[in-house]
């Protein structure tokens, strides 16, 4: 199919991983992003500030997925390990929010066949990114605001874009850069599922009323 350039729907999917100020830079500019949760890694999911954090992001309409339990290389682990750090993710969410994702992101962007099918049994697409900002490795906030103005100048149609919110300057001074920066290029900043034309979760229903059970 030939398409007019000048008339493609650009559109843009932020993957992050602080949520309060990403969050409401994007709702702010009639943006949504998409954050992506692991279980026990930056403290415990169940812990109360980070179900506030997950309530936060969910309550704004942005879309939440999974990025295991634990953070670890699935690569490098069995069939019944994959489904563990799948499951107890996914059971955390549907305490919390009630929701069951559809999209899980694998940690370092690592798969094999095992995991694929892993996923594939539990429902749930894999996740990755054709657009980094590299903050996780190192780099600066000028070097990520560097590489945005790089893609920005390409005019992809979309842009898969992976940020990560536990990177305080990536929330107070990259994203609040490239937010108007690719609205002023045309994109339309939607979540994952929006810009695949997919479901967010496989299942939604009522958050639960936490118990003795909730620990990590």
């Amino acid at each position: 199919m030939l398409v007019d350039p000048h008339h493609i729907i650009r559109r843009l999917t932020l993957v992050c991983l602080d949520i309060y100020d990403i969050s409401n830079a994007l709702i702010a500019a009639g943006a949504k992003g998409t954050f992506f949760f692991n279980g026990n890694n930056y403290g415990c999911i169940y812990d109360s500030e980070n179900q506030k954090r997950v309530k936060h992001a969910h309550k704004n309409g942005h879309q939440i997925g999974s990025h295991t339990w634990a953070h670890k290389d699935l690569s490098t682990l069995t069939w019944d390990q994959v489904h563990d750090e799948m499951w107890r993710v996914e059971q955390a969410l549907q305490r919390i929010i009630g929701v069951t994702p559809a999209f899980m992101r694998p940690p370092y962007g690592n798969y094999n066949d095992n995991v694929r099918e892993a996923a594939a049994v539990r429902g749930q697409k894999l996740a990755t990114w054709d657009f980094d900002s590299e903050d996780s490795i190192g780099a600066t906030p000028a070097q990520s605001k560097q590489l945005y103005d790089n893609i920005i100048r390409q005019r992809p149609s979309t842009i898969l874009a992976l940020n990560h919110e536990t990177y305080e300057r990536t929330a107070h001074e990259v994203i609040p850069y490239v937010i108007p920066k690719l609205q002023a290029a045309g994109y339309k900043l939607v979540t994952l599922a929006e810009c695949l034309g997919q479901q967010p979760y496989q299942s939604i229903g009522s958050p639960q009323t936490p118990d003795d059970s909730w620990t990590c």
